[in-house]
Order: structure tokens, then C-alpha cells, then sequence
């Protein structure tokens, strides 16, 4: 039996662990293959790139802004994507107070605050109060410092960049999963609800204990919620 590949997309100023439990979790169904967003200043350069190194189809998992360049991908290649997973995103644009706000922590990152910049950017409220907060938040840390300021700048600019993909949605013909933590304050649960009310037969999981990062934060109902999904039939609408 042919295993369906699955991609994922992490957020900004994460790496590869930000999917550690995942990847521990599937990869002994799945291949899996994690696509990192640095290096580009436009979520279509990011697209582009994954779709030039992803496999001819395969299953799609962004989280935060990875769900922003998921909803690209799939735009830009529907044939290819068996199914998507959307989790802690958003499907609209930047707003203009937004994208000004991300300004002064353009401005910090160059000026060499970055460690600053990465506490704002994910602050301690955007993750469920508990006993892995302080670990997540750690891990955090490390991860941006291996991103460093230069891909952070160039995350930032693709985010106030990024074009409204409500007419995606509504055009995604492929299973579809939108997740997201109870107590998410960066992408709350009304903005995932917006989202599979636009996708036809979409699923929506909403996983309690958890913020912005579930995969970190509730590791095993993370996994296990994705396995069903990844065993749902993989059959076009």
C-alpha cells in the first residue's frame, strides 16, 4: 500500500521541532517532509519553492503562518494536495494597523533587540496556562535564535504582504481539518470557525489545554487528531 506523503509547513521563527511530536507520531505511517519558510519575502516565493520540492501529491499541514502558505499551495496546485490541514491561521490579508505594527519589530530585529522582538511576536499569552508553558517557551527560543533576525524580517514582510484567500477556500475540493487550540489569542477559535464555514465539508477540532502551538502545548490529542484525519478516504469532491 502506497503512504501517502505529508508536508508541513511551521510557523514564523520555528524550525523543524515546533513538529516534533508529529513527526514521532506519523512518521512511521507517512513520509514526512517539513518545508521551512525562510528565505523569502512573499508567501508565493514560499509556495513556489515547496511546490518545487514537495512530492507529486501529498497531504499539507501549516500551522500559523504555514497555514498561510498551505492556502497558496493548494491555490496554486489544488491536483497536487490530497488534503489540507489548517492549524492556528488565518485566511485574510494583514490589515493596515497590523501590518504598521510590524514595523517597529522590523526596526528592533536590525537594530539587534531581536530577543525582544521574538517575546513579542510569541508572547507567554498566546499559550494555554500550564505546566508545558515554560518549556514551550524555551523552545521557542531557541528555535528563533536558529532562525536569526534576517529570516525574521523576511517572514514579517511576507505576513503584511500576504493576499486574502477566502475564494481558496471556498474552491478546496480535498478533505480538510481546521485546528486550533481553546486558547489561541494570536488566531482565536471564531477566526477557524469563519474558515471551515467557507470550506465545503470541512472538519473543525478545537483542542482544550492548548494556545497557538497544539503540537507542543497537547502533543497527543495533536496526534492522534491528525492520524484520523490523515486515515480519512482521500477522495476529490
Amino acid at each position: 500500500m502506497t503512504r501517502e506523503p505529508l508536508v508541513l509547513i511551521p510557523p514564523m521563527l520555528c524550525d523543524a521541532r515546533v513538529f516534533g511530536p508529529l513527526t514521532a507520531g506519523l512518521s512511521p505511517q507517512h513520509p514526512i517532509c517539513i518545508m521551512p519558510t525562510t528565505g523569502a519575502e512573499r508567501i508565493e516565493e514560499m509556495a513556489s519553492r515547496i511546490l518545487d520540492w514537495a512530492p507529486p501529491k501529498f497531504a499539507l499541514l501549516g500551522l500559523s503562518m504555514g497555514g498561510t502558505v498551505a492556502l497558496e499551495v493548494i491555490r496554486r496546485a489544488p491536483a497536487r494536495v490530497t488534503r489540507i490541514a489548517l492549524m492556528d491561521c488565518t485566511s485574510q490579508a494583514e490589515t493596515p494597523e497590523a501590518a504598521a505594527a510590524r514595523e517597529p519589530l522590523i526596526v528592533a530585529a536590525r537594530a539587534g533587540r531581536f530577543a525582544d522582538v521574538v517575546t513579542q511576536e510569541m508572547p507567554a499569552g498566546c499559550l494555554a496556562d500550564g505546566p508545558r508553558r515554560k518549556a514551550v517557551l524555551e523552545l521557542l527560543a531557541t528555535m528563533a535564535r536558529a532562525i536569526g533576525p534576517v529570516a525574521y524580517v523576511a517572514q514579517a514582510r511576507a505576513m503584511q504582504r500576504r493576499k486574502d484567500q477566502s475564494a481558496t477556500l471556498r474552491q478546496i475540493k480535498v478533505p480538510t481539518l481546521v485546528l486550533c487550540g481553546a486558547e489561541d489569542t494570536i488566531w482565536p477559535v471564531r477566526r477557524h470557525a469563519f474558515m471551515a464555514e467557507m470550506v465545503p465539508y470541512a472538519r473543525m477540532e478545537v483542542i482544550a489545554g492548548a494556545g497557538h502551538l497544539p503540537p507542543l502545548e497537547q502533543p497527543q490529542q495533536t496526534v492522534e487528531l491528525v492520524r484520523a484525519f490523515m486515515q480519512q478516504p482521500a477522495t476529490q469532491r
